[in-house]
């Protein structure tokens, strides 16, 4: 069953998972998936090859098969291209505990956004701190983190009208 902080390793091989995408992913071994006992996605913080660990999801493909998704910029920097085995490590994640980077909790705070933020499930705050951190353009994290706060108040809206009804 899946554990916070239980740490498990095993070796796949790099595969292009969209045809004439730079889109490649890893697929998680039987025995892994079995190990944590979901087909379920599962937040987990992942190192390749003992690069930089990168939070990323196990997302559930069928057939009690898992797969990690593997951004160009990761890609890049453990010098992988398709085709190639790596040494994967993962690090089971507490979905509920979501580290917010500084600079989203600035902006949020001169919105008056925080407690809205904060008030998002755990799985959509990690999307929106994911699709923040991945990005290489200081102009294109601006605008996620912006997202990020019209989510709030999307939230914040949504809940206060289903109250009404």
């Amino acid at each position: 069953m899946i554990k916070a902080g239980q740490k498990l390793s095993f070796q796949s091989k790099l595969e292009n998972w969209a045809e004439g995408m730079d889109y490649c992913a890893i697929p998680v071994p039987a025995k892994i998936t079995k190990t944590l006992g979901t087909t379920k996605a599962v937040l987990v913080m992942a190192s390749i090859n003992g690069c930089e660990p990168f939070q990323v999801s196990l997302f559930p493909v069928g057939g009690g098969k898992h797969y990690i998704r593997v951004r160009a910029k990761v890609r890049k920097q453990a010098k992988l291209a398709e085709g190639d085995r790596v040494k994967v490590q993962i690090v089971i994640q507490d979905r509920a505990n979501v580290d917010l980077p500084d600079d989203l909790v600035k902006a949020l705070k001169a919105e008056n956004a925080l407690k809205e933020f904060n008030s998002l499930t755990p799985g959509k705050k990690n999307y929106m701190v994911r699709r923040i951190n991945e990005v290489a353009r200081p102009e294109t994290r601006k605008k996620r983190i912006k997202e990020a706060i019209e989510l709030a108040f999307q939230e914040t809206e949504r809940k206060a009208d289903r109250k009404k009804k």
